[in-house]
């Protein structure tokens, strides 16, 4: 690793250890709930729920959502692979995340990158629910760093990997359907 990703991976810890040492937050049951929104079931319910009110481009957003989340599900599994950033409890000995990830790798965060597709779909399509879903969305990756499973640069990693794939899905999806 060099000097930079050295300095970035440490002053990634020290804010890490910051937030579990010095403010020791405690509603883990909430934090739970809110990584849980990220899991996926919740995106596929809102959009088929939509369709099931036969709201206007539901269809659209269902499929687009779909392109979007394959280029993001495939570049972020290269990136794991590739990159193969240990999880702070790998990496950190006297600490212990409160959950079991799904995966080894920590970077960048799957949940994060899932949520900001979602948000920047909703903000396509229903721009009236843009913000309470971009606040949804940091609120999924804020919750990963809380429960131990994530480093804050694994949020910024996925917050930016997510939207660069919503971006071009949706570039794509429109050039597809054109």
């Amino acid at each position: 690793m060099n000097a930079f990703l050295q300095r970035v991976h440490q002053i990634d810890t020290l804010a890490f250890m910051w937030l579990h040492v010095t403010k020791q937050f405690r509603y883990r049951r909430t934090v739970r709930w809110i990584s849980r929104c990220g899991d996926g079931p919740l995106y596929i319910a809102i959009a088929l729920s939509l369709i099931a009110f036969e709201v206007p481009d539901s269809q659209t957003f269902l499929f687009m959502g779909l392109c979007c989340y394959a280029l993001d599900v495939g570049l972020y599994l290269i990136l794991k692979n590739v990159i193969k950033r240990d999880r702070p409890s790998v990496n950190i000995e006297v600490f212990e995340s409160w959950i079991t990830p799904s995966d080894k790798f920590s970077f960048p965060s799957g949940h994060t990158a899932a949520a900001f597709v979602f948000a920047y779909l909703v903000l396509l399509f229903f721009p009236a629910f843009a913000l309470a879903a971009y606040f949804l969305a940091c609120m999924i990756g804020t919750s990963r760093v809380l429960l131990g499973v994530h480093y804050p640069t694994d949020i910024l990693a996925g917050a930016l990997l997510g939207t660069l794939c919503a971006l071009v899905g949706s570039v794509v999806y429109t050039g597809m359907m054109g």
